[in-house]
């Protein structure tokens, strides 16, 4: 089985950051996982894995009610990046909002590929990454 190069993580919550860890190590699908805390910080990220200083994340949970730069302000752009670099990114909003204009919104967005409530289980992963990312995965769990 294949996984996942990187996934990125990008929430405000640290509790959020800790379980999302945790299940996706428990799953063992990722080969990395990295963290930012707003939109700015996983800009920044995608920016430098661009420049070869980081690994490209394949997969993004995106959380979108965030301090400074929120997940629409990432989103904003993300979307001014090159298509090579975008093409190659699945994003996925990741939020505890039920408001049906946020999932509207997202759908705005031609690089969202998907909406989901917080927090992910393993159901959910396993159907992200088999969707996403093509492969029979029932990752066994670590």
């Amino acid at each position: 089985m294949r996984k996942i190069k990187c996934v990125l993580l990008v929430d405000d919550d640290e509790d959020c950051h800790f379980f999302h860890q945790r299940l996706l190590t428990k799953m063992n699908c990722t080969e990395k996982i990295a963290l930012a805390n707003d939109g700015k910080e996983a800009i920044n990220y995608i920016h430098d894995a661009i420049a070869g200083n980081n690994t490209l994340p394949e997969l993004i949970f995106l959380d979108i009610n965030m301090p400074g730069m929120n997940g629409w302000d990432f989103l904003d752009e993300f979307e001014k990046l090159d298509e090579s670099v975008k093409n190659k990114i699945i994003i996925i909003i990741l939020t505890t909002s039920i408001h049906p204009a946020d999932k509207n919104k997202s759908l705005e967005y031609k690089t969202v590929s998907d909406f989901q409530l917080k927090f992910l289980s393993v159901t959910t992963l396993d159907g992200i990454v088999s969707r996403y990312f093509g492969e029979n995965t029932n990752f066994p769990l670590q």
